[in-house]
């Protein structure tokens, strides 16, 4: 978490159902006295009673407060969504987003965003699954939803996979000089993404993944380039 922020880093996302992630932030928090420069960011992951699971969560963060409560993987949104919206009306909370991941429940993803007020959605999109690309990511932009990218690297499949070849002698005209800001730029820079939550636990994927936000951003010709360069590989 040091490393993170020392590099600009500030959203950190976390949810119930991750272990022991939110008291481990929340210890780091206090420990690096960052509570004011991370952009917190967690999730309702209940049928029943999502205040209770949220205060809960807040404690472990040690915040007075979330930055951005998501409905994760739509589990009883229609019970949860009015509540995180109630939080916000009433000052306990910036932003309201909903989750997907795994390319799961698009449609009901994109009904969401287009009868619903929300801020953020978080779905899954890389150099192989780019199925946001069609609907999602356009409707994201139309109305105003910032968007949070999970399982850049396919949960390391991905990075596995790219790792077996030579990083292409190009991908230094945007800077790139490993495969994980390779595969981080081409997310990042679509004009729809927020931002990627590649998850680590390792100081120096830390360091690689950061450095993603740094120097030159590919357009989109050299977008479509990287994606023919993996799909050939």
């Amino acid at each position: 978490m040091r490393h993170f922020f020392d590099a600009g880093g500030r959203l950190i996302d976390s949810s119930p159902m991750y272990g022991s992630s939110q008291g481990v932030i929340g210890d780091g928090l206090q420990k690096l006295s960052a509570q004011r420069r991370v952009f917190s960011a967690d999730k309702v992951w209940t049928s029943s009673a999502g205040a209770a699971q949220i205060e809960a969560s807040r404690q472990f963060w040690r915040l007075p407060r979330f930055d951005l409560l998501q409905v994760h993987n739509l589990v009883a949104w229609q019970e949860q969504l009015p509540l995180l919206q109630a939080m916000k009306a009433a000052g306990q909370l910036r932003y309201v987003g909903i989750t997907t991941s795994e390319g799961r429940r698009h449609r009901e993803i994109e009904q969401i965003m287009r009868g619903h007020r929300i801020d953020f959605v978080q779905l899954s999109y890389n150099l192989l699954d780019r199925e946001a690309e069609e609907r999602l990511l356009p409707l994201a932009r139309e109305r105003g939803i910032a968007v949070l990218v999970n399982r850049p690297f396919r949960q390391g499949a991905l990075l596995r996979q790219l790792q077996r070849h030579r990083l292409p002698a190009w991908a230094s005209e945007i800077d790139c000089v490993n495969w994980a800001q390779f595969a981080l730029k081409f997310i990042v820079s679509h004009p729809a993404v927020t931002c990627a939550i590649p998850a680590t636990g390792d100081v120096a994927h830390v360091r690689e993944n950061m450095g993603a936000a740094l120097g030159r951003m590919p357009d989109e010709a050299f977008r479509r380039r990287m994606v023919a360069h993996t799909l050939e590989l």
